[in-house]
C-alpha cells in the first residue's frame, strides 16, 4: 500500500466512525469551498493576496474581464471600448448594469473608482495600474473617455480593476464585504476563515444560491471533508499524491472527480540580490545546478507541473521559444555551494513544506549547509519585504500580462525604498528596468515581445529569481460540483460567471 493510499484508508476509517455525519449529495446546503489559508480582506481597492482577489471577483467587476482559457481583456460592465487614438479610450457602460443595491452603474462611479485609486492618500497597492490615466471624463449618461498621461501597452487589462460606486470609493479600508458590488454574488456572512456568499440579483439562475469559502488549514480534513460529502471544491489544495487515491474510489466515501488543465503561473526560488552570498551570480547558478526540478514534477508534484524554462510558460505570447531550464549538474553546483550556510524559508503549507524540504536536501546533497525556515504567510511576506532571507520558495499564481515582471523586478519597487512594487529579490539592474519601461509604453505587440524576450535573457544571465515550475490547475470536486472548472490562472468564475451584459466581442476596437 502506497503512503498516500495508507493515508487515505485512515481518512476512510475516521469518515465511517463519524457515521451520520456524511452529507447527502442532494441536500440544499451551501455550496462549499476549502481553502488552507484565511482571508486577508475582501476590499478590492487593497487586495493582493491571491485567495482574496479570487474571492473578490466574485463579488466586484469592473469594465472588463479576463478570458478564462486566454486571459486576454473582454467587456464585462462595458457595453463597448473604443480607441480614439494612442492615448484616447472611449467607454460605453452597459445600461443594464446594476450594483448588488440596485443602483445603476454610471460614469461618474467608473471616474471616482479610478481617480481615488490613483490618489496616494487612499494607499490603494493598485495604484500603480491607473498611473497612466490622466483624465477620466464623463461625457453621456452612459459613456466616458479616458485620456492617458502616455500610451500604455496593458491599459484594457488594467480595466479589469473592480468599479465601486462614487460615494463608497475614498472611505477606509472595508475589509468584511460591506462594499456594494457589481459582481456575480454578495457577502451574506463574514469571518475570516468562513465566508457566506449569496446569488445577486443580476447573477444568472444556474449560479449556486449560496456558496461557502471555509479555511480548513489541514489537508487531511480537507480531504474528510471532501470524502464525507461536507464540502465540494478544494482548489489547489490537495497534494498531487493524494489524487490518485481520491478517484480510484477506495477510500470508502462519496466518489470524487479531479479536474486538472494547464496553468498561467510559476513557482520560483527568490534570491536575496542584495546581501553575500546571494548577491553572488556564480553561487545563485549553482543553486539552480543542484535542484533536480523534473525529478520534484515527477514524485512531489505527480507530473502535474512543467520545469520552467522561464516566468511564463512555454506558449505564452511574451515567452521566448528558444529558452531552455537550466540543466541539473550537481557537479557543477558543488563547486561554488561546498560549505556554504544557507537559509531557506516557505510556508507553512505541508506540500510546499514538503517540496521546500527536498530543495533543501537537494542542496546539502552538493554540499551546502541549509536551514529550513517555515513560517506563515503574512509573517513570510513581510519578511521578505524587510529582505531578512536568503532563499525562498514562493509563487506567481496569475501571470496574465507580462507588465507584473516591472512589478516584480523593476529596480523602482524594491520595498521600503518609496517606489511602487513588491522587488523582493533587490535585483536592481538598469538595463531590466529601461526594457521594462519601454514595453509598458509601447502598443505595438512584436516590440513588446522583444523588450521582453531581452528582459528574460538578462534574467537569465543574472538569475535574480530561479523559476522551478509551472503548476497545472487542479480541483478536486464533489458530485455536484464536477462540471466546475479552474480558469488557467485559477480564479472560480465557473462558479456563476459575472452577468455577461455585452455580447463577446474583442475588449476594444
Amino acid at each position: 500500500m502506497t503512503p498516500s493510499v495508507a493515508v487515505l484508508a485512515l481518512l476512510a476509517l475516521s469518515l465511517a466512525a463519524c457515521g451520520g455525519e456524511r452529507a447527502d449529495a442532494g441536500d440544499a446546503r451551501p455550496l462549499e469551498i476549502v481553502v488552507p489559508t484565511e482571508l486577508g480582506s475582501l476590499d478590492p481597492r487593497f487586495t493582493t493576496r491571491a485567495l482574496d482577489v479570487k474571492v473578490t471577483r466574485l463579488i466586484h467587476a469592473g469594465l472588463v474581464g479576463l478570458d478564462p482559457e486566454t486571459q486576454a481583456p473582454v467587456p464585462l460592465m462595458a457595453a463597448s471600448l473604443t480607441w480614439l487614438g494612442p492615448t484616447q479610450l472611449r467607454v460605453e457602460l452597459n445600461r443594464r448594469a446594476r450594483f448588488h443595491s440596485g443602483a445603476p452603474l454610471t460614469p461618474r462611479d467608473v471616474c471616482a473608482t479610478l481617480e481615488a485609486l490613483a490618489d496616494p492618500s487612499l494607499g490603494s497597492p493598485h495604484r500603480v495600474v491607473v498611473a497612466a490615466i490622466g483624465r477620466c471624463q464623463e461625457t453621456g449618461e452612459a459613456s466616458l473617455e479616458l485620456s492617458l498621461r502616455e500610451p500604455r501597452a496593458t491599459l484594457l487589462t488594467d480595466l479589469e480593476v473592480p468599479i465601486l460606486r462614487a460615494d463608497q470609493t475614498r472611505s477606509s479600508e472595508l475589509p468584511r464585504g460591506e462594499l456594494d458590488g457589481l459582481g456575480p454574488f454578495r457577502v451574506a456572512r463574514f469571518d475570516y476563515t468562513e465566508v457566506s456568499l449569496e446569488r445577486a440579483p443580476s447573477a444568472a439562475n444556474h449560479a449556486p444560491r449560496e456558496v461557502v469559502v471555509r479555511t480548513v488549514r489541514d489537508e487531511n480534513a480537507r480531504v474528510l471533508r471532501l470524502l464525507a460529502g461536507r464540502a465540494d471544491i478544494a482548489p489547489s489544495s490537495v497534494s498531487p499524491t493524494l489524487l490518485p487515491a481520491l478517484t480510484r474510489g477506495t477510500t470508502g466515501g462519496q466518489a470524487l472527480t479531479v479536474h486538472a488543465r494547464r496553468g498561467a503561473n510559476v513557482t520560483y526560488l527568490l534570491f536575496q540580490n542584495d546581501l553575500p552570498p546571494t548577491s553572488q551570480v556564480t553561487l545563485r547558478h549553482a543553486v539552480a545546478h543542484a535542484i533536480d526540478r523534473q525529478l520534484i514534477v515527477d514524485t512531489l508534484l505527480a507530473g502535474k507541473a512543467q520545469v520552467a524554462s522561464g516566468l511564463f510558460p512555454r506558449g505564452h505570447w511574451s515567452a521566448d521559444p528558444t529558452a531552455t531550464p537550466v540543466p541539473y549538474d550537481p557537479a557543477k553546483a558543488r563547486e561554488a555551494l561546498a560549505g556554504q550556510e544557507l537559509t531557506l524559508t516557505t510556508s507553512t503549507d505541508r506540500a510546499r513544506l514538503t517540496i521546500a524540504r527536498a530543495i533543501a536536501q537537494m542542496l546539502t546533497d552538493a554540499g551546502a549547509r541549509v536551514r529550513l525556515i517555515a513560517l506563515d504567510l503574512g509573517v513570510l511576506l513581510k519578511r521578505l519585504d524587510a529582505g531578512d532571507f536568503q532563499l525562498a520558495v514562493l509563487q506567481m499564481p496569475e501571470l496574465t500580462e507580462p507588465n507584473l515582471l516591472a512589478w516584480f523586478f523593476h529596480p523602482r519597487g524594491v520595498p521600503g525604498e518609496g517606489g511602487a512594487g513588491r522587488n523582493r529579490a533587490r535585483y536592481r539592474s538598469p538595463r531590466v528596468g529601461s526594457l521594462l519601461d519601454h514595453a509598458s509604453a509601447t502598443t505595438d505587440v512584436e516590440a513588446r515581445r522583444a523588450a521582453y524576450w531581452e528582459v528574460a535573457h538578462e534574467m537569465a544571465k543574472d538569475l535574480p529569481t530561479l523559476p522551478l515550475w509551472h503548476e497545472d490547475q487542479v480541483a478536486v470536486l464533489s458530485p455536484r460540483a464536477a462540471s466546475f472548472q479552474l480558469t488557467a490562472i485559477g480564479r472560480w468564475d465557473a462558479l456563476a460567471q459575472p452577468p455577461r451584459l455585452s455580447s463577446p466581442h474583442p475588449a476594444a476596437r
